[in-house]
């Protein structure tokens, strides 16, 4: 009987997250883009496909979005025409989808989610405060968002992953990302770890504390769109977000008390809370095979590119 209740619990945390993160119809949109017959972008034991189905993204997600928003060209973009605060859930649900469908989707779903940002991108155009027009499909802006996010993602996966990766398969889910990068429209991509962090580097004289970048972290750290109870463990999920950032990155990052007091246990903290979402988060469904009206046995998935 206790067993049946904490299954209960664990499937209605389940849901719940599911939903918060990938939007009402979450269950059908992951039957969409696990089980679907076709061939992929990735075979299924590629670094991509390791880091991106791990819970450890929810740490990862949340550094890259506070280490974005060190950019004042890029981040004017995003705050006034993204519906960061107006929707941040709809943001988030949208972005959860494309990484979804361009990592486990068929090569369909990936190349169609690939147009639809692109068409976004095109018609996003305006000037920030300080006059500096802008083009959200401007290749450097675009290069930006990919680094940010490759190099969140991938110290995500080593801290709080199930298990870390080894050198080449880092440099493996660096190239798999490029792949992605360069569809998108970013020029010559990084295409391993040491790239990565020189490209990063190389970025530096580029990133400082806007109004906006500001914002942007009172929002995901001090005023989340959460409820009461499920304030501490996000609590715990940002210390360990802030603290994954590269040092120069977060001493540019206004942080609240409460998270520089949480800071000392964010590794910890992280892990608790990155465990229970692994345990509450569903298993996805398996890919299904085609039927002999849909043309017979699936075609093998091309290695990751």
């Amino acid at each position: 009987m206790r067993t049946v209740r904490i299954d209960r619990v664990r499937a209605k945390a389940g849901d719940a997250l599911l939903r918060r993160v990938a939007g009402p119809e979450a269950h059908r949109k992951r039957a969409r883009i696990h089980g679907a017959p076709g061939p992929r972008w990735f075979a299924p034991d590629r670094p991509v496909r390791v880091v991106h189905g791990d819970a450890s993204m929810y740490v990862g997600g949340l550094a890259a979005l506070l280490l974005q928003s060190l950019h004042p060209v890029a981040m004017a973009a995003v705050w006034a025409h993204s519906g960061f605060r107006g929707d941040p859930w709809g943001r988030l649900q949208r972005t959860s989808t494309f990484l979804a469908e361009t990592t486990f989707g068929t090569a369909g779903d990936a190349e169609r989610a690939v147009r639809r940002v692109r068409a976004v991108h095109a018609r996003v155009t305006g000037t920030t405060t300080d006059g500096t027009a802008y083009r959200a499909s401007d290749p450097a802006l675009l290069s930006w968002v990919h680094l940010a996010e490759t190099c969140c993602f991938l110290r995500a996966y080593q801290c709080y992953g199930k298990g870390p990766l080894p050198a080449a398969r880092r440099d493996g889910y660096v190239a798999d990302m490029a792949s992605v990068a360069r569809r998108l429209g970013v020029p010559d991509p990084p295409v391993t770890e040491a790239a990565l962090a020189e490209a990063l580097e190389r970025r530096r004289g580029e990133l400082r504390t806007t109004d906006e970048a500001a914002g942007t972290a009172r929002y995901l750290l001090a005023a989340p769109p959460l409820p009461w109870p499920a304030r501490l463990p996000y609590a715990l999920l940002a210390a360990a977000a802030v603290d994954l950032l590269p040092p120069w990155a977060r001493r540019l990052v206004p942080l609240p008390v409460h998270i520089r007091l949480l800071l000392p246990v964010a590794r910890p903290g992280g892990r608790l809370v990155v465990a229970a979402i692994r345990w509450a988060t569903p298993a996805p469904p398996v890919t299904r095979r085609p039927t002999a009206a849909e043309g017979g046995r699936r075609p093998a998935d091309p290695p990751g590119r």
